[in-house]
């Protein structure tokens, strides 16, 4: 198989892509950080796509480590797939499994909609506090188990907003 995990340093919105991941909250309402950056780009629509899709409980359209897909909207993706990861907490309370879900539940909706080239941000490394190290070396062995396994998709980047993340996944993909 002819699997690729790639590294690059962007905004995640601008991607030629054909789905992103938006690290959202449990409403899937919109929020700060890349959630709040992807429904700006995406525009309306996706918020009103958003709120379309069934609670499974009061509040919540998806919950912690799992995933859902809408279409991209006025992004170059043409899928956004909405993950939340978990708020760190110290680390005994399941977070490492929760955000290996994620990724696992991502690439899954990708894979059933077609996808071949997905693009990931640093998923709870933000205001959730997850431990980047941590976060990034969860990421790689999630998308390289999954990659051992399916073929599609086939093309993963790692999208980083700065060096310092993008390092992070340096060092868990052992790249120069």
């Amino acid at each position: 198989m002819n699997h690729a995990i790639d590294i690059v340093e962007a905004d995640i919105t601008t991607l030629q892509v054909d789905a992103i991941v938006n690290a959202a909250n449990e409403a899937l309402l919109g929020g700060g950080g890349v959630d709040g950056a992807i429904h700006r780009a995406a525009g309306p629509q996706l918020l009103e796509a958003c709120r379309a899709l069934p609670l499974v409980r009061s509040g919540v359209r998806c919950p912690t480590g799992e995933a859902r897909i809408t279409p991209g909207f006025a992004l170059p993706a043409r899928f956004v797939i909405h993950t939340v990861g978990p708020v760190w907490r110290g680390g005994t309370r399941g977070e490492a499994e929760q955000l290996a879900g994620c990724y696992r539940a991502s690439l899954q909706l990708a894979r059933e909609h077609g996808v071949e080239r997905i693009a990931f941000p640093a998923i709870s490394c933000g205001v959730y506090g997850f431990p980047i190290d941590a976060a990034g070396a969860i990421a790689v062995r999630e998308i390289r188990a999954w990659q051992a396994q399916h073929t599609t998709p086939a093309n993963v980047l790692l999208c980083a907003f700065g060096p310092t993340m993008a390092n992070v996944y340096r060092l868990a993909l052992d790249v120069p």
